[in-house]
């Protein structure tokens, strides 16, 4: 190796996709951010990053390795091949690492198509929340060649706590992802009928938050998501539509398998029926608002 220095592009500057960029920043690697919220950029200017832009197109000759933390497959296919797209104007041997929850399907479809082009994809779905990503220690699930996890060894050292090398096989590490999303979707799920209960009964939601948290039936994303709800805060950090979508996945890699998955549906419509009453853009702790016949808590009230 020479000692020109590693330069990386983060492609979706969203809770997670900031968070890497800063991680990135923070470890010195050159750092080029791309969205197209012009707000998104502009921090990740002030917080150090090397250029930024709408689109990766701008700097594509001068990277070692992007990282797509775009919402879904069809976004990551926009970027990567679509008008102007980004992968055939890269260099030959350019690592793409692939974060955005996928199908198994489409991520080997996209690595075919990268792999034509002379690069190297790692199958990289990833977890932790805004928190862990901006501490640059987010949980990495990883399919793909030895090649590509020594190419982007500076980026995984970057931005992630653990990395799991699921197999070679691109496609494993987004199922490995898709079977921890159908966790995430149940448990978003079951806090919140939780709580809607709760309310019907008449607790005081911040008094059955603070048992749970304290006792077994407590959950990571029970005590992240329900203190939204006992906040009346659902500022997306996550959206309710993007459970949509993962359960969805979850759903799909299930009837490709034959396998019953009984939570995993009822969750899917749960989060379904909240996004058609209007609430999708909303985080995801707005599942609890389609039980009705209960009073939830107001922001500052």
């Amino acid at each position: 190796m020479t000692n020109k220095p590693y330069s990386v592009a983060i492609i979706g500057l969203g809770a997670m996709g900031m968070g890497a960029a800063q991680s990135c920043v923070k470890a010195g690697l050159t750092t080029y951010g791309v969205d197209l919220n012009t707000t998104a950029l502009e921090k990740l200017k002030q917080d150090g990053a090397y250029a930024v832009s709408q689109s990766a197109v701008d700097f594509a000759d001068k990277l070692d390795a992007v990282v797509l933390l775009v919402v879904n497959a069809a976004q990551v296919n926009a970027v990567l091949f679509g008008e102007n797209g980004l992968a055939e104007k890269l260099n030959k041997g350019a690592a793409v690492m692939v974060s955005s929850t996928i199908s198994a399907q489409d991520a080997k479809e996209i690595s075919q198509k990268l792999t034509n082009l002379g690069l190297i994809m790692l199958d990289a779905p990833v977890s932790g929340g805004a928190a862990k990503a901006a501490a640059g220690e987010m949980t990495v699930m990883a399919s793909g060649s030895k090649q590509a996890f020594d190419k982007l060894q500076p980026v995984l050292d970057a931005v992630a706590g653990k990395v799991y090398n699921i197999g070679e096989e691109i496609g494993l590490g987004a199922t490995v992802k898709i079977i921890h999303q159908l966790l995430a979707g149940v448990h978003i799920a079951a806090g919140a009928e939780a709580m809607a209960l709760a309310a019907k009964a008449g607790i005081p939601l911040d008094l059955m938050y603070d048992v749970v948290t304290n006792a077994a039936g407590n959950s990571w994303m029970f005590e992240n998501r329900m203190k939204h709800v006992v906040e009346g805060d659902y500022s997306p950090l996550s959206m309710v539509d993007i459970f949509v979508k993962d359960l969805g996945l979850v759903n799909d890699t299930a009837k490709s398998l034959h396998f019953p998955l009984h939570l995993a549906s009822t969750a899917y419509s749960m989060f379904t029926e909240a996004s058609n009453a209007g609430y999708g853009k909303e985080d995801d702790s707005a599942v609890i608002k389609i039980f009705s016949g209960i009073e939830l808590p107001k922001k500052g009230a």
